[in-house]
Protein backbone atom coordinates (compact mmCIF):
# COMPACT_ATOMS: atom_id res chain seq x y z
CA UNK A 1 0.00 0.00 0.00
CA UNK A 2 2.76 2.49 0.89
CA UNK A 3 4.64 1.43 -2.67
CA UNK A 4 1.50 2.22 -4.09
CA UNK A 5 0.84 5.59 -2.45
CA UNK A 6 4.32 6.63 -3.10
CA UNK A 7 4.63 5.41 -6.71
CA UNK A 8 1.10 7.91 -7.17
CA UNK A 9 3.14 10.73 -6.03
CA UNK A 10 5.66 10.06 -9.14
CA UNK A 11 8.51 8.53 -6.45
CA UNK A 12 10.35 5.08 -8.28
CA UNK A 13 9.59 2.47 -5.35
CA UNK A 14 11.90 -0.75 -4.52
CA UNK A 15 10.59 -2.77 -1.66
CA UNK A 16 11.90 -5.43 0.13
CA UNK A 17 10.61 -7.69 3.31
CA UNK A 18 13.24 -8.11 5.76
CA UNK A 19 16.55 -6.18 7.59
CA UNK A 20 18.91 -8.15 5.50
CA UNK A 21 17.47 -7.74 2.38
CA UNK A 22 17.13 -3.79 2.88
CA UNK A 23 20.92 -4.04 3.55
CA UNK A 24 21.88 -6.31 1.13
CA UNK A 25 19.57 -3.79 -1.54
CA UNK A 26 21.10 -0.89 -0.59
CA UNK A 27 24.82 -2.46 -1.00
CA UNK A 28 24.45 -4.09 -4.32
CA UNK A 29 22.31 -0.84 -6.20
CA UNK A 30 23.25 2.30 -6.63
CA UNK A 31 22.09 4.44 -3.39
CA UNK A 32 18.87 5.42 -3.07
CA UNK A 33 17.33 9.04 -2.95
CA UNK A 34 15.46 7.89 0.39
CA UNK A 35 15.45 5.26 2.49
CA UNK A 36 11.72 4.17 4.21
CA UNK A 37 12.57 1.88 7.17
CA UNK A 38 10.05 0.00 9.39
CA UNK A 39 10.84 -0.76 12.59
CA UNK A 40 9.44 -3.78 13.44
CA UNK A 41 10.82 -6.00 10.22
CA UNK A 42 11.80 -9.91 10.47
CA UNK A 43 15.48 -10.50 11.01
CA UNK A 44 17.40 -7.52 11.48
CA UNK A 45 14.57 -4.59 12.93
CA UNK A 46 14.83 -0.93 11.13
CA UNK A 47 16.69 0.23 13.60
CA UNK A 48 20.05 -2.50 13.39
CA UNK A 49 19.21 -1.62 9.74
CA UNK A 50 19.82 2.33 10.39
CA UNK A 51 22.73 1.63 12.71
CA UNK A 52 24.50 -1.04 9.67
CA UNK A 53 23.95 1.15 7.19
CA UNK A 54 25.19 4.75 8.80
CA UNK A 55 28.36 2.32 10.45
CA UNK A 56 28.84 1.34 6.51
CA UNK A 57 29.39 5.28 5.74
CA UNK A 58 25.60 6.08 4.29
CA UNK A 59 24.92 9.26 4.34
CA UNK A 60 21.82 8.96 2.49
CA UNK A 61 17.93 10.17 4.47
CA UNK A 62 16.61 7.51 6.72
CA UNK A 63 12.96 8.25 7.60
CA UNK A 64 11.86 5.35 10.35
CA UNK A 65 7.92 4.32 10.57
CA UNK A 66 6.37 2.37 13.52
CA UNK A 67 3.87 1.91 15.93
CA UNK A 68 5.96 2.67 18.78
CA UNK A 69 5.61 6.37 20.15
CA UNK A 70 7.10 6.69 23.25
CA UNK A 71 9.95 9.33 24.25
CA UNK A 72 12.26 6.42 24.42
CA UNK A 73 11.32 5.19 21.56
CA UNK A 74 11.73 7.94 19.25
CA UNK A 75 14.87 8.51 20.79
CA UNK A 76 16.43 5.42 20.05
CA UNK A 77 14.88 5.96 16.50
CA UNK A 78 16.90 9.30 16.06
CA UNK A 79 20.27 7.79 17.73
CA UNK A 80 20.41 5.18 15.59
CA UNK A 81 21.41 7.15 12.43
CA UNK A 82 17.36 8.17 11.28
CA UNK A 83 16.57 11.40 10.15
CA UNK A 84 12.84 11.22 10.94
CA UNK A 85 10.39 9.03 12.72
CA UNK A 86 6.67 8.66 11.86
CA UNK A 87 4.55 6.84 13.91
CA UNK A 88 1.75 4.84 13.04
CA UNK A 89 -0.78 5.54 11.49
CA UNK A 90 -0.49 8.37 9.99
CA UNK A 91 -1.90 10.32 7.48
CA UNK A 92 -0.19 10.08 3.88
CA UNK A 93 -0.24 13.83 3.66
CA UNK A 94 2.21 14.10 6.56
CA UNK A 95 4.69 11.37 5.14
CA UNK A 96 5.01 12.94 1.45
CA UNK A 97 5.48 16.35 3.44
CA UNK A 98 8.67 14.67 5.42
CA UNK A 99 9.89 12.93 2.49
CA UNK A 100 10.12 16.54 0.71
CA UNK A 101 11.58 17.84 3.60
CA UNK A 102 14.10 15.37 4.03
CA UNK A 103 15.09 15.67 0.07
CA UNK A 104 15.25 19.47 -0.08
CA UNK A 105 18.56 20.56 -0.48
CA UNK A 106 20.25 24.00 -0.94
CA UNK A 107 17.83 26.22 -0.19
CA UNK A 108 19.21 29.40 -2.11
CA UNK A 109 20.35 27.43 -4.80
CA UNK A 110 24.28 26.74 -3.89
CA UNK A 111 25.22 23.49 -2.93
CA UNK A 112 28.36 24.65 -0.50
CA UNK A 113 28.36 26.87 2.27
CA UNK A 114 31.60 27.84 3.81
CA UNK A 115 31.91 29.64 7.62
CA UNK A 116 35.27 29.68 8.65
CA UNK A 117 37.32 26.35 8.82
CA UNK A 118 33.97 24.95 8.06
CA UNK A 119 32.70 24.12 4.36
CA UNK A 120 29.28 22.01 3.95
CA UNK A 121 28.73 20.40 1.06
CA UNK A 122 24.98 19.70 0.21
CA UNK A 123 25.41 17.52 -2.73
CA UNK A 124 27.37 15.16 -1.10
CA UNK A 125 25.76 15.78 2.30
CA UNK A 126 29.18 15.91 3.94
CA UNK A 127 31.05 18.69 5.57
CA UNK A 128 34.57 19.24 6.46
CA UNK A 129 36.31 21.24 9.36
CA UNK A 130 40.11 22.08 9.00
CA UNK A 131 40.40 19.64 6.46
CA UNK A 132 38.64 17.21 8.35
CA UNK A 133 35.91 15.09 6.96
CA UNK A 134 32.81 14.94 8.99
CA UNK A 135 30.08 12.45 8.00
CA UNK A 136 26.32 13.83 8.26
CA UNK A 137 22.97 12.13 7.80
CA UNK A 138 20.57 13.94 6.33
CA UNK A 139 18.47 15.78 8.89
CA UNK A 140 21.79 16.87 10.60
CA UNK A 141 23.05 18.37 7.68
CA UNK A 142 20.17 20.48 6.95
CA UNK A 143 20.31 21.64 10.87
CA UNK A 144 23.92 22.68 10.21
CA UNK A 145 23.28 24.29 6.72
CA UNK A 146 20.01 26.24 8.24
CA UNK A 147 22.73 27.57 11.02
CA UNK A 148 25.95 28.24 8.52
CA UNK A 149 23.56 30.53 6.34
CA UNK A 150 22.99 32.73 8.68
CA UNK A 151 26.04 32.94 10.91
CA UNK A 152 25.85 34.90 14.20
CA UNK A 153 22.05 35.54 14.19
CA UNK A 154 19.62 33.69 16.12
CA UNK A 155 17.50 30.52 14.76
CA UNK A 156 14.94 29.36 16.97
CA UNK A 157 13.80 25.84 17.69
CA UNK A 158 10.36 27.27 16.19
CA UNK A 159 11.75 28.37 13.13
CA UNK A 160 13.99 24.93 12.69
CA UNK A 161 10.95 22.84 13.28
CA UNK A 162 9.10 24.59 10.64
CA UNK A 163 11.67 24.77 8.03
CA UNK A 164 13.21 21.19 8.39
CA UNK A 165 10.45 19.32 10.09
CA UNK A 166 7.87 20.92 8.29
CA UNK A 167 6.28 21.76 11.28
CA UNK A 168 6.27 18.04 12.67
CA UNK A 169 8.29 17.59 15.76
CA UNK A 170 9.01 18.21 19.02
CA UNK A 171 10.97 21.06 20.18
CA UNK A 172 13.61 19.17 21.98
CA UNK A 173 14.13 17.51 19.10
CA UNK A 174 16.20 20.42 17.60
CA UNK A 175 18.41 20.19 20.71
CA UNK A 176 19.04 16.46 20.09
CA UNK A 177 20.29 16.66 16.68
CA UNK A 178 22.45 20.65 17.99
CA UNK A 179 24.10 18.05 20.71
CA UNK A 180 24.73 15.47 17.76
CA UNK A 181 26.30 18.21 15.52
CA UNK A 182 28.47 19.62 18.73
CA UNK A 183 29.82 16.05 18.80
CA UNK A 184 31.19 15.75 15.39
CA UNK A 185 32.04 19.20 14.67
CA UNK A 186 34.37 18.92 17.83
CA UNK A 187 36.70 21.73 19.53
CA UNK A 188 36.35 24.64 19.64
CA UNK A 189 32.65 25.02 19.51
CA UNK A 190 30.77 26.63 16.37
CA UNK A 191 27.31 26.23 17.74
CA UNK A 192 26.35 28.14 20.72
CA UNK A 193 22.98 28.15 22.94
CA UNK A 194 20.57 31.44 22.85
CA UNK A 195 19.02 30.91 26.26
CA UNK A 196 15.59 30.67 25.87
CA UNK A 197 15.57 31.16 21.91
CA UNK A 198 17.50 29.12 20.25
CA UNK A 199 21.40 28.65 18.71
CA UNK A 200 23.53 30.44 16.73
CA UNK A 201 26.92 29.44 14.58
CA UNK A 202 29.61 31.73 15.43
CA UNK A 203 33.35 31.01 15.74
Amino acid sequence: MLARTLAAEAYAVTTVGDGGAALAEVSSASPPDMIVLDVTMPGLDGLAVCRRLRAKGVTVPILMLTARDSVADRVSGLESGADDYLVKPFAVEELIARLQALTRRGRDGSQVVTYGDLTIDAASRTATRSGRRIDLTGRELEVLELLAREPRRTITRERAIEEIWSGAAEPNVVDRYVTRLRRKLGAPPLIHTVRGSGFMLRG
